[in-house]
């Protein structure tokens, strides 16, 4: 079945990052009506508590329609000036789980993919510690140190769409 995913641009290994789960048996979404074996299982924000949605209802649109709900706060991201870019990311994206309050980064006027969690010992072995340390919107005291990264504070690993940047977004708890 994860062959079978829609494709999402700012999120695009959602099974890597936990926000989607295979279920052996398989539940119908409450926006389609559906049976699936593949339930959305990160933060969606609407009145009502909703479980199960499937892939393509995100990709679609069409469960933050029926629910009037989003799968990422329009408020806590980076900004962008094109308004279907904010509609894709928070109505069509799977939103990803923080400690606090998700926030989304953005890079060359577009959303950032969103990569998963990393520690210090991650940005190490992917070669990009340096290149993170550089962006001059992480906070100071993660800068001066970065070995703290994976304890308290906690990282969310980002990277520009456009220039392959890789971007951090770090939450305490």
């Amino acid at each position: 079945m994860k062959n079978n995913l829609p494709v999402f641009k700012y999120h695009p290994d959602p099974f890597a990052t936990g926000v989607f789960e295979e279920r052996e048996q398989p539940v119908t979404c409450p926006c389609c009506g559906e049976k699936t074996s593949v339930v959305y299982t990160g933060p969606f924000y609407c009145v009502e508590e909703v479980e199960n949605l499937c892939p393509g209802c995100i990709a679609s649109g069409a469960a933050a329609e029926k629910y009037d709900g989003a799968f990422q706060d329009s408020e806590s991201t980076d900004e962008v000036d094109d308004p279907d870019k904010v509609d894709e990311l928070v109505s069509r994206t799977p939103g990803y789980c923080g400690w606090q309050q998700e926030y989304w980064r953005a890079h060359c006027g577009d959303f950032c993919a969103y990569l998963g969690d990393v520690d210090y010992q991650g940005l190490v072995d992917r070669g990009i510690l340096e290149e993170v340390l550089e962006d001059p919107e992480l906070d100071g005291w993660l800068r001066d140190n970065p070995q703290s990264l994976g304890c308290n504070p906690y990282g969310y690993l980002f990277r520009c769409l456009h220039c392959g940047k890789h971007l951090l977004q770090t939450d305490y708890d």
